[in-house]
């Protein structure tokens, strides 16, 4: 069974930023983030739409498979 990509930390990587700076910026823990990277958890619709916010995407482009 292949583990699903994670969109999130896919862009992060692209634009080189840290999941602790993502983290500040959307008001989160780090550990919050690091469970959306991981697929432990998935931001809500506001979350979602202050993370694409943050990496200058658009949120169809963070829920893409």
């Amino acid at each position: 069974m292949r583990a699903k990509l994670n969109r999130i930390k896919i862009v992060l990587f692209e634009k080189d930023i840290l999941q602790k700076e993502l983290a500040v910026q959307i008001g989160k823990r780090f550990s919050t983030v690091n469970a959306y990277c991981a697929n432990r958890l998935q931001p809500n619709l506001e979350t979602l739409d202050q993370i694409a916010q943050v990496l200058n995407i658009s949120m169809r482009t963070l829920k893409e498979d």
